[in-house]
């Protein structure tokens, strides 16, 4: 039984190493956007401001990183770990229901 709560608080442990890991990384990756957008900016003002082509790799960039962030804040249900490992548990019964029905 010890053994069993050692596994789990184990498997707890590794679940919020990768949470953490995952928030660190999306910080770096805004960190990144602001200031490689920020000499965009810069360098289309400076040179070109007829034109603001710095709008396109902002909104593709800001788009994935808007993913990127509503998934590691699990802002969205569906997407989170949480949803996928109950809907399997409830597909398995379902599955096991149907089996022993037809038994």
């Amino acid at each position: 039984m010890e053994l069993i709560m050692e596994n789990q608080e184990y498997e707890n442990y590794k679940k919020a190493q990768k949470k953490v890991s995952d928030i660190k990384g999306f910080y770096g990756h805004l960190i990144t956007y602001i200031l490689v957008n920020g000499v965009l900016i810069f360098i289309n003002l400076r040179y070109s401001p007829q034109y603001l082509w710095f709008l396109w790799p902002m909104l593709s960039w800001g788009i994935g990183l808007l993913i990127n962030g509503i998934i590691v804040f699990d802002a969205i249900p569906f997407l989170n770990k949480n949803w996928e490992e109950k809907k399997i548990k409830q597909f398995i019964e379902e599955e096991k229901t149907r089996h022993n029905k037809y038994e």
